[in-house]
């Protein structure tokens, strides 16, 4: 598999107006988590980054959460304790991303 083309295990969490996903490393890490809370998150998240999405769900864009994005939502901007809740109610869903990139400065996954 050319790099870039990894299947990416992410979760989602269908919120009042956005969509929030968070990446994982793989839906084992995720499910172990879930019967064992005591497995370090960092052990089950590929990065401490909440994105969402308003439109299209899965097949949308993802922007950066913004810190009011999160309180809106989940009324705290803890990003474990969010991270923890996405875990907890989100879907689990794995996709295959080809050429898409994160960009960490504007906040918007782009496609070359």
């Amino acid at each position: 598999m050319a790099r870039g083309e990894a299947p990416q295990t992410r979760i989602y969490f269908k919120g009042k107006d956005d969509e929030f996903v968070i990446f994982v490393n793989n839906a084992e890490a995720a499910e172990r988590w879930n019967s064992d809370k005591s497995t370090p998150l960092v052990r089950v998240v590929k990065t401490f980054q909440i994105f969402k999405t308003r439109e299209h769900g899965s097949q949308g864009g993802l922007l950066i959460a913004s810190n009011a994005d999160l309180r809106d939502e989940f009324e705290s901007d803890d990003i474990d304790k969010i991270i923890e809740i996405i875990l907890e109610k989100g879907i689990l869903k794995n996709a295959k991303v080809c050429g898409l990139v994160f960009s960490m400065v504007s906040g918007v996954a782009q496609t070359f």
